[in-house]
């Protein structure tokens, strides 16, 4: 017992000589202004909305309406 009573005043007295002769310094905040200049932001191309399946269907769709041009110029204007 006497051993842990030792050791606490030990620790106590130890840790009030640390803290309590510390100086307070304080410390000047020095405060800058300075000007940004933001550049333009890069336009980039954006990424396709549509997925693999609506840009397929777009070109089939491009090819069978070239096929169905050609169709109605072989059949011709019958007036």
């Amino acid at each position: 017992m006497k051993r842990v009573i030792y050791i606490t005043a030990l620790l106590v007295t130890t840790a009030a000589s640390l803290t309590s002769c510390r100086d307070n310094v304080e410390k000047e905040t020095i405060v800058r202004e300075v000007r940004v200049e933001k550049a333009e932001p890069v336009q980039t191309e954006p990424a396709p909305k549509e997925g693999i399946l609506e840009r397929t269907a777009k070109k089939v769709d491009g090819e069978v309406n070239k096929e169905i041009d050609k169709k109605i110029e072989t059949i011709g204007d019958d007036n």
